[in-house]
Parts: structure tokens; sequence; C-alpha cells
């Protein structure tokens, strides 16, 4: 497997979201953009933040998805709850992992920090044991950072969704 090009990868998703206002339709690009680009990936997207440290189902490419996920649990909660990237190389042997897709043997999730607030989380999954590497986890959090400068107020948090 080759190693991906990060800064070519980021570069593709300023180009593809120049411009464009909506949060939405910028992250649905992106997950779209990254699914296509990655090697071995099979789920690649967004948990957005609503009431209550919840984790709910956004953007994505892949199977069918786990609809909402606590603060905490699993490995899209941990990131979120502790604010740092999570690198699991056998999502098997991750106390708490929740197994929204059998296929999935490891993941990368980001966790996404605008004005000191969790917004949400990207997620990444594969079918691979051990498919990502520090390299991927590190490229994946820069495309984050790039991510956390979107137009996140367009969202409403509300205590209902």
């Amino acid at each position: 497997m080759s190693k991906t090009d990060y800064d070519l990868l980021l570069a593709q998703a300023e180009a593809i979201t120049s411009g464009e206002p909506d949060l939405i339709a910028n992250l649905s690009n992106i997950s779209a953009l990254v699914y296509d680009q990655l090697e071995d990936v099979n789920w690649v997207g967004f948990y957005l933040t609503r009431a209550s440290e919840t984790l709910v189902l956004g953007p994505f490419q892949g199977k069918v998805a786990c609809l909402r996920i606590a603060f905490g649990k699993g490995v899209c909660g941990t990131a979120a709850a502790t604010r740092t990237t999570q690198l699991v190389r056998d999502v098997h042997e991750f106390p708490g992992h929740i197994a929204c897709d059998s296929a999935s043997n490891a993941e990368v999730v980001v966790p996404l920090v605008v004005d000191q607030q969790v917004v949400g989380v990207f997620d990444l999954d594969s079918p691979t044991v051990d498919r990502f590497t520090q390299h991927d986890a590190d490229g994946l959090s820069k495309l984050g950072r790039f991510i956390e400068s979107l137009n996140w107020s367009q969202l409403r948090w509300s205590e209902n969704v």
C-alpha cells in the first residue's frame, strides 16, 4: 500500500470547498474525496455533536452506520471526550468498541474542535487490521484542522436534536 500524500489531499479539500459556505455540502464532498483517494477504507465520514454530548451521524461514504454515539463511548465517543485523535490498529482490542459494521477492523477518529467546543468527529474505518499508521493519523489530524476552519456557525445546536 502506498503512503498517502496528505498535503495533496488537503489541497484537494481546500479546492473543492473554496467559496462554498454550506457546511453539510462541504463535509459531504470531503468525505467523498477521502473515501475515493485513500486505499483500503470502507467508511469515511462525520459524526456531529448534538445535545447532551451526543454525536449524531452526518455526511459519510460507506455502509449504513450507527446513528448516535455518546461522548466517551466507542472510538468516536472517546475521541470527542478526550479531544485527541484515536489511532486504533485493531478495533476488537479497543475497550467498549461499538461495532457499527462488523467488516471494520481498524479506525482513525479525529475530534473537531471549534471555539473550544467539540463540534464533531471525522471518522475513518478499514476492513484491514493495522491499516492506519501514525503517518495517517497525523495527516488526517492536519485535514481535521482544515475542516475546523469551515463555516460551522450555520448548524443549529438544540436540546431537541
